[in-house]
């Protein structure tokens, strides 16, 4: 019953091992000049940084325009947006000012003249 044991552990490393490589795998060359085929690795599909990347320029967009137009000029343009067909009620939920906004505005302030 011992000899079993690590066959077990050493069959379910294996097994794992070929189910990573079965996603694809990545050939490389050791220093003694073995070729050594590892799992490529898992990335999402779907791009995380280019979401975040999206969201953080939308809100630097906000803020410039809550620093260029005024506090009151933009509540005003997107009360505007409110009256409007349902993507431009939609277009002001997005542009109502919120806290991100007015602190992106505010660093943004500085910079305009």
């Amino acid at each position: 019953m011992q000899a079993q044991v690590p066959f077990d552990k050493r069959l379910k490393r294996i097994v794992r091992r070929h189910d990573k490589m079965s996603n694809g795998v990545v050939k490389s060359i050791n220093s003694d000049g073995l070729i050594v085929a590892k799992p490529r690795l898992y990335r999402p599909r779907f791009p995380l940084k280019g979401l975040l990347a999206v969201l953080f320029l939308g809100f630097l967009f906000k803020g410039f325009l809550f620093a260029y137009l005024g506090e009151a000029e933009y509540v005003e343009r997107v009360a505007a947006l409110e009256g409007g067909s349902v993507l431009e009620q939609a277009g002001a939920w997005i542009m109502q000012p919120d806290p991100v906004t007015v602190m992106a505005a505010g660093g943004i302030g500085t910079i305009l003249p």
